[in-house]
């Protein structure tokens, strides 16, 4: 079983849950029901879970580089480099 412990940890297996849980928080903070330290309390909920996803992305950035050219992944471009912008 210490595979699905390694997935469970993984930042990049928990990248749904955290966004399905940063999409309902922010639906409960757009109703405006919520007291002021609530309120403060979703935030900074929110702000962890928006932190886990990004790190979640460029995780999973990185596999894709590293399986795009696993000999030379620095040389990598970031994605949307091309497009002119």
């Amino acid at each position: 079983m210490p595979k699905n412990d390694a997935l469970e940890a993984s930042p990049v297996a928990q990248f749904e849950q955290s966004l399905d849980e940063l999409e309902q928080l922010v639906e409960k903070m757009e109703q405006g029901e919520m007291s002021l330290e609530d309120s403060l309390a979703a935030y900074e909920r929110g702000v962890g879970l928006y932190r886990r996803c990004q790190g979640a992305l460029e995780q999973a950035e990185l596999r894709v580089r590293l399986l795009s050219d696993p000999e030379r992944p620095g040389d990598a471009q970031p994605f949307g480099a091309d497009d002119g912008a």
